[in-house]
């Protein structure tokens, strides 16, 4: 962007556009004529296009005015939101975050993006829901949710929403560190074990069943399907036959204290992107865009 517009620039031409003629405009700012005419003129030699045409019935816009007016007044407009939001911070206290975690950010990336976001916001109540990725992304669509955070689902279950991405992350495998399946380093190896496996509507479930079709493999016959990772844990610490295939951010302070054991499988296929899903289009309240920056913040140590 050239950095000799300013916002006088902007606030010139839009007002012109819409009053349709230039004293009408120069009054609504509370200026001369002249003034308002040579803002524009600037602007103009600046883009170095006509935007308006001028005559004695008023000004028209040009092509080019027609395409600059609609970005020159979305300009604008967030500018205005994110001063007002700005002036009402304290107008948030008391309000309710409601994030909607999936399973890896809430056990690893969530905690720490809380504790620092209550640094800065410590009147604000933060209301935290687990649950599917399809039950999450329906309640951020209703407006129950204002963010959730976790993998990126399947194109058709993200109509309507952005994504920012944080960081990849893969599926692991993990055993109790006693079990005898420690040492597998193939899929087909556990075919007989009782396998913890991602139920249907997970955002994880597309990506390790790929892995088991290049494998050659079918869906393992002996297995539960949850997201519930107090259960995936539970089982695996007393079942020295089970092995729980999980996002890694789920059980990462597990491996990195030695409650369970990473299998040495190959399952670089299955690592995609975690993320911020909001509402698209919506401009997002002050504690709400806060909680994103520091999730954002947070998320750059676990970048690669």
């Amino acid at each position: 962007m050239d950095r000799r517009i300013k916002y006088r620039h902007l606030e010139a031409f839009i007002a012109i556009a819409r009053a349709g003629r230039l004293n009408r405009a120069a009054d609504q700012l509370n200026l001369t004529q002249p003034t308002i005419s040579k803002t524009l003129r600037d602007l103009e030699v600046i883009l170095g296009v006509t935007l308006l045409m001028r005559d004695r019935a008023g000004v028209a816009l040009t092509p080019e005015g027609q395409v600059f007016l609609q970005f020159a007044e979305q300009s604008t407009a967030a500018l205005r939101v994110g001063i007002q939001n700005i002036a009402n911070l304290n107008v948030d206290v008391g309000s309710t975050l409601s994030i909607g975690a999936l399973p890896s950010v809430a056990a690893q990336i969530l905690p720490k993006a809380v504790k620092g976001f209550l640094k800065v916001a410590p009147d604000i109540v933060v209301h935290i829901d687990e649950g599917s990725h399809s039950e999450l992304t329906a309640r951020l669509r209703s407006g129950s949710l204002d963010l959730l955070v976790g993998r990126m689902g399947r194109i058709e279950t993200m109509e309507g929403l952005s994504f920012t991405q944080l960081y990849n992350e893969k599926i692991v495998a993990v055993v109790a560190p006693d079990s005898p399946l420690a040492t597998s380093t193939k899929l087909a190896q556990l075919d007989d074990a009782l396998v913890v496996y991602p139920p249907k509507d997970s955002a994880i479930r597309p990506l390790l069943a790929r892995a088991m079709i290049a494998s050659g493999l079918p869906i393992f016959k002996n297995r539960i399907e949850t997201v519930s990772g107090s259960f995936g844990r539970a089982l695996v610490l007393r079942s020295i036959d089970a092995v729980w295939f999980i996002s890694h951010g789920v059980v990462a302070d597990d491996l990195a204290h030695g409650r369970l054991t990473q299998l040495q499988i190959d399952l670089g296929t299955t690592q995609g992107p975690v993320g911020i899903m909001a509402r698209s289009e919506e401009v997002a309240a002050t504690h709400v865009h806060l909680f994103r920056q520091t999730l954002i913040d947070v998320s750059k140590t676990f970048r690669g």
